[in-house]
């Protein structure tokens, strides 16, 4: 179906980008064949490092006409294979992209390409008293894949996710025309929504190439606890009393004793205490400090109450380094850990999280797989890792499929989905269908032959 690179595409990219951004074979580094996934690796046989809207219309408007596919790739942080070149054909690399063209204090926006990092971003804004509050856990990925992936973060809980604080879009269609979708305005309700359509697509529908963000004033305090409870049963259900206790809390996450001893390895740093099985971090950002402890005081009472052993406030430098240092290095601390993994990105209501994390732990048993896991618990989103170790190919494929098989219809039985923020992507894809089924997938299929009807962007994944 798709066409391959030939010397007449090479000489016609050529024309378009200066030879240090343009990239053909074996030119094409390793890192550009896979993102953080693992198991899913194919070259491009193009790579562009675009630096315009203008440039990647260009390309899209002659891939479209010769039948090329185009992926799109960012910082390659993702963990489903949603920016793996499948088929081949041309990668659109947006991290060169990367500047800030504006920030509106009246209108309390800021204007990015979609190569700017998260953690750069949220740098610039709160050096100039602004808050960005979508935080996912990998801050070195760039604000066009946490666009397309719809990401979530700690700071879900009261402040919402990337979806919440997109206002506008450019962005470049299949077809190589250029939409403007949203803006600064704070209200529409002009026809479909297309801008809330391109967010969370997985670079299916078209190329993000500028975004209008919503800020927030920066709060002027923020402080946390960290909660050791005796088993996980205990902590993760003293989340759903948090939640109805109506405490105003910017985060709520649960994670394990051994999440943390890998993290202590990984980082050569001690956590401040390791002695609890499970632990509960709470947040609370606000205007004084007066006021977040009082919020601290009735949530520490509350988790007191509920069996937790101790409560560690966390508000000197040095152990907030510590606790988010840590915290930021869970995935990577596992990964390191083990000979390959694969996740289990699932979201659950609130008042079933304890009901998964334990059923993991049965899975880990009766598959004798390690299956160490951590998450957003105010959202229900956990991210749940299967650890390769030591087993040989075949009984890998057999004991991950098993796991993924129970852990997604366990999720699907109390009301959950696959994904909570990472997407679907290629490795997820049949789990969607069966969550959703066929019909749900079938007018998914149908928006994507819209806005590619010869489906050359991003082809093989979602669907």
């Amino acid at each position: 179906m798709y066409h391959q690179i030939t010397e007449e595409d090479q000489k016609f990219l050529m024309t378009v980008f200066p030879a240090e951004r343009l990239f053909f074979g074996e030119e094409i580094r390793e890192d550009y064949s896979h993102d953080e996934l693992g198991g899913i690796s194919h070259f491009p046989e193009a790579l562009v490092k675009a630096h315009s809207t203008e440039e990647i219309a260009a390309v899209m408007k002659y891939a479209n006409e010769h039948l090329i596919p185009v992926v799109v790739r960012g910082s390659g942080t993702g963990l489903v294979g949603a920016s793996v070149a499948l088929f081949g054909g041309i990668m659109i690399d947006t991290t060169e992209m990367n500047h800030v063209l504006e920030l509106d204090e009246e209108n309390l926006t800021v204007t990015v390409e979609p190569g700017v990092l998260l953690m750069d971003l949220a740098a610039y804004v709160e050096e100039r008293g602004f808050f960005y509050p979508p935080d996912p856990g990998e801050k070195s990925a760039t604000i066009g894949g946490n666009i397309s992936t719809n990401a979530g973060g700690m700071r879900a809980v009261k402040y919402g996710v990337t979806r919440d604080f997109v206002r506008g879009l450019t962005v470049v269609l299949p077809s190589g025309e250029v939409i403007e979708l949203g803006g600064k305005i704070v209200k529409n309700s002009t026809g479909y929504s297309l801008l809330q359509l391109m967010i969370g697509s997985e670079g299916t529908l078209g190329v993000i190439t500028k975004a209008v963000l919503k800020l927030l004033p920066l709060p002027a305090v923020s402080v946390s606890l960290l909660v050791p409870f005796e088993t996980a049963k205990q902590a993760i259900e003293t989340v759903p009393e948090i939640v109805k206790s109506k405490a105003s809390l910017t985060a709520i996450e649960f994670f394990e004793r051994r999440t943390i001893l890998f993290a202590e390895e990984y980082l050569g740093k001690k956590f401040p205490d390791t002695s609890a099985d499970s632990y509960l971090l709470l947040t609370v950002d606000g205007s004084d400090r007066e006021s977040v402890d009082r919020e601290l005081d009735r949530v520490a009472d509350l988790c007191l109450a509920a069996g937790a052993k101790d409560v560690f406030l966390v508000d000197t430098d040095e152990r907030k380094e510590s606790v988010w240092k840590a915290r930021g290095a869970f995935l990577e601390a596992i990964k390191a850990s083990t000979t390959e993994m694969d996740e289990c990105d699932v979201v659950v209501p609130r008042n079933r999280v304890a009901d998964f994390i334990l059923y993991t732990h049965e899975v880990a048993k009766e598959l004798d797989l390690r299956i160490p896991s951590f998450g957003h618990a105010g959202d229900g989103n956990l991210h749940v890792y299967i650890c390769r170790d030591e087993l040989d190919d075949n009984e890998w494929k057999t004991r991950l499929a098993a796991a993924f098989d129970r852990m997604y219809g366990r999720a699907e039985e109390i009301g959950g989905l696959v994904s909570g923020e990472h997407g679907i992507g290629f490795a997820k894809k049949e789990y969607m269908k069966e969550a959703l089924g066929e019909e749900t997938v079938a007018l998914m299929r149908g928006i994507k032959k819209t806005f590619d009807p010869n489906g050359i962007l991003n082809p093989g994944k979602l669907f």
